[in-house]
């Protein structure tokens, strides 16, 4: 599993932001049985960055908390049936991994919808990692079935590695 994280704020999370990363970028491959080793980029940024990225990518002139940008298409979510591996673009042509896509996390959101929330910083990283580990994997909640669905799935990752409110 390769796991690119970089950094684009002044300053730093104070907590062991690529450990917790990478735990749960694992835990969610893990849970949904990806049959591949795979690739994830992260980008740790400010509102502003995200603002910028989301105005850029989305055309929403807004700062949030987490973006995902998937770079596999599923029939259904998590299922790994469609993908080939003599697909050209779905697998990084050096290592071999399955490119699951990109995810920006907006550090100033994690601070404080943390204290918003009334928890840990840590869980909030664990929480906005999951969560975009899920759309990267075909996940959306954009209906509430969906939404619930979504929800159950982060709890038991977050759950499965000690991260609860």
């Amino acid at each position: 599993m390769t796991v690119t994280i970089d950094f684009e704020a002044e300053r730093r999370l104070r907590l062991p932001w690529e450990e917790i990363i990478r735990e749960i970028v694992c835990a969610a491959a893990a849970y949904e049985n990806c049959p591949y080793e795979c690739e994830v980029s992260v980008l740790i940024t400010d509102n502003e960055g995200i603002r910028e990225i989301n105005r850029q990518e989305r055309e929403i002139d807004a700062p949030t908390d987490v973006l995902s940008f998937p770079m596999q298409r599923y029939l259904r979510p998590a299922d790994f049936t469609s993908i080939r591996e003599e697909d050209a673009g779905c697998f990084n042509p050096d290592s071999g991994e399955l490119l699951l896509g990109d995810i920006v996390l907006n550090q100033d959101r994690i601070e404080s919808q943390a204290r918003d929330y009334g928890h840990a910083e840590r869980r909030e990283l664990a929480f906005l990692v999951a969560h975009s580990m899920l759309h990267l994997f075909g996940y959306d909640h954009m209906e509430e079935e969906e939404r619930i669905e979504m929800e159950r799935r982060q709890e038991e990752i977050l759950t499965e590695r000690g991260y609860t409110r």
